[in-house]
């Protein structure tokens, strides 16, 4: 076969959950006759010890830092310019902090192959002038003039990268042939990806659970009973639903029940950084931010920034009264309330008539 027509890979971002994607990619490709052997991975330059971790991991095949363990395949090319990454990429994987996609993709424009599909595994939004907020997807698509699917689901890297069997995760992709080739992409026997239409509340459904997440390390925080978590996430699986159906009519409501959706929601609300570091917020009196130096290791949290994205549009459409649980919660993340304000706020809406979606398909 004409090595020249074979589709390439790249995997923007070397974080944990980045570099687990990426050595699964690297080991698919090998196995696969479409695609060219050689993947390449965008890395934030970094000094460990005096050394560049690009040079640690290509000499290495090693992320000491974000992956440390855990073996690459030799195909597998670390880089630090974001567009020499992904000049040649048929295939370009987003696994970046969803604060930095706006730089990436102004350096990305005009410099990636034309044709080329973008893969979100992003978590988040990104605020709108106007009042509104932007999927991080329909960023990248705008931003490249490219098509960008997403893959959201209930897994945490160190979990899938030790090949601890059931880890699962959904791709959002409406291109039916397409979503085949990206299953094969990234499924391995122990990761199993389902396949489904519904782009947009796969995305959400992964944003938004990560804001609950974060009331459910306020809970854990404040030392509440297990009820108090079973509402805290009764409701917060409520307005996820509440949020799809009024603001991006004609999502599927099976979509929830997905691995992006109520598998990802519980996952990350007991085995997250976000529930850990909202825990530790709450005991320990320190800022989220300074929590992220101390306990994430160069990562960054996503549940606070995304609350307050959230939170920014509902308020320009005066509808936080309907969103109290997403409200409160980017108020005790800003210092605005304290955190046992968001008991109260349970209590009051616990015993409320239960959600019924009205625009969400069957």
């Amino acid at each position: 076969m004409d090595v020249k027509k074979l589709k390439r890979v790249c995997v923007l971002g070397s974080g944990g959950w980045g570099s687990v994607i990426a050595r699964i990619v690297a080991r698919n490709v090998l196995c696969m006759r479409r695609f060219h052997p050689k993947v390449t991975m965008y890395v934030f330059e970094e000094f460990l010890d005096g050394r560049k971790l690009t040079e640690i991991i290509n000499k290495e095949h090693e992320n000491v830092k974000y992956c440390r363990g855990y073996k690459f395949t030799n195909n597998l090319i670390a880089l630090s310019d974001p567009v020499e990454a992904a000049k040649y990429a048929d295939y370009i994987i987003f696994v970046t902090p969803h604060q930095f996609v706006d730089g990436l993709c102004k350096l990305l424009y005009g410099k990636i192959k034309k044709r080329a599909v973008g893969v979100s595994l992003i978590k988040g939004f990104e605020k709108k002038s106007g009042g509104g907020i932007d999927l991080i997807s329909h960023i990248i698509s705008k931003k490249l003039a490219i098509p960008c699917h997403v893959l959201m689901g209930a897994n945490i890297a160190s979990e899938v990268v030790a090949e601890i069997k059931h880890c699962t995760s959904t791709l959002g992709c409406k291109n039916r042939k397409r979503g085949e080739v990206l299953k094969d992409l990234f499924e391995t026997d122990h990761l199993k990806i389902s396949v489904v239409a519904d782009e947009d509340t796969v995305e959400i459904c992964g944003a938004l659970k990560n804001i609950v997440a974060t009331g459910v390390g306020f809970v854990d925080g404040l030392g509440l009973d297990n009820r108090m978590k079973e509402a805290m996430l009764r409701l917060g699986f409520m307005e996820m639903m509440k949020f799809v159906d009024l603001f991006y009519p004609g999502g599927r409501l099976s979509t929830f029940f997905e691995s992006c959706g109520i598998a990802d929601l519980i996952v990350t609300s007991f085995a997250g950084r976000n529930r850990k570091c909202a825990a530790a917020f709450v005991t320990s009196g320190k800022t989220i931010k300074e929590l992220e130096k101390e306990m994430l290791n160069g990562q960054m949290l996503q549940g606070p920034p995304t609350a307050e994205e959230v939170t920014f549009m509902l308020r320009n459409e005066k509808m936080t009264d309907q969103f109290p649980l997403f409200t409160v919660i980017d108020q005790i993340c800003r210092g605005q309330k304290e955190a046992k304000e968001l008991t109260k706020c349970i209590e009051e809406n616990i015993l409320k008539k239960t959600y019924c979606p009205k625009n969400l398909k069957a």
